[in-house]
C-alpha cells in the first residue's frame, strides 16, 4: 500500500510500486488534468509537483512518491485562480491547449524559486515544456505577467 497526499487529499494505493504516478493520478485517482504526452519525460505535459518542485510524473514511480504532497493542476488553487492560471487566460496563451497543465505546473515551480525572473531564467526553466502549437511568446509573457501580479500582492500583503 502506498500512501501519500494529493491536493490536500489523502490517498492510498494498492498497485504495483513502479506504476508510473501519471497513471495512479489519471486512472486510480480519476484526475485526469495531467496530460500524457511522452512516456520519457521529455515533454512536460505531465509535470506535477511533488514536495513543491516541478516533477515528470510519467517517470516517476508511485513509490518514489510515498509519504509526500502532490499538487496536479486540478489542486493549484482551488478557492480562486492562481495568478499563473489568470495571466494564461488573460494573454489567451493555449492554442490547442493540450499541454498546457503542464507548463502552468512548471511556471509556477519557476515562480516559487525565481519572484522576478528574467527572460533567460524563463527560458532556462521552461525549455522542458514542449509546445507543438509554438505559443512560447506568450507563455514567456504570461510567466512576466504572474509575476507581477504575485510580486504586487506580496508587496500589499
Amino acid at each position: 500500500m502506498i500512501q501519500f497526499k494529493i491536493n490536500g487529499r489523502d490517498v492510498s494505493l494498492d498497485a504495483d510500486p513502479q506504476t508510473p504516478l501519471l497513471w495512479a493520478i489519471r486512472d486510480e485517482i480519476g484526475l485526469t488534468g495531467t496530460k500524457f504526452g511522452c512516456g520519457i519525460g521529455m515533454c512536460g505535459a505531465c509535470t506535477v509537483h511533488v514536495g513543491g518542485r516541478a516533477t515528470r510524473s510519467c517517470i516517476t514511480p508511485i513509490s518514489d512518491v510515498a509519504g509526500t504532497e502532490i499538487t496536479t493542476i486540478e489542486g493549484l488553487d482551488t478557492d480562486s485562480n492562481h495568478p499563473v492560471q489568470e495571466a494564461w487566460r488573460n494573454l489567451r496563451v493555449p492554442q490547442c491547449g493540450y499541454c498546457q497543465s503542464g507548463q502552468i505546473m512548471q511556471a509556477v515551480a519557476l515562480l516559487q524559486d525565481i519572484p522576478n525572473p528574467s527572460d533567460q531564467d524563463i527560458d532556462a526553466v521552461m525549455t522542458g515544456n514542449l509546445c507543438r502549437c509554438m505559443t512560447y511568446p506568450r507563455i514567456r509573457q504570461a510567466v512576466r505577467d504572474a509575476a507581477t501580479a504575485m510580486n504586487g500582492a506580496q508587496d500589499n500583503g
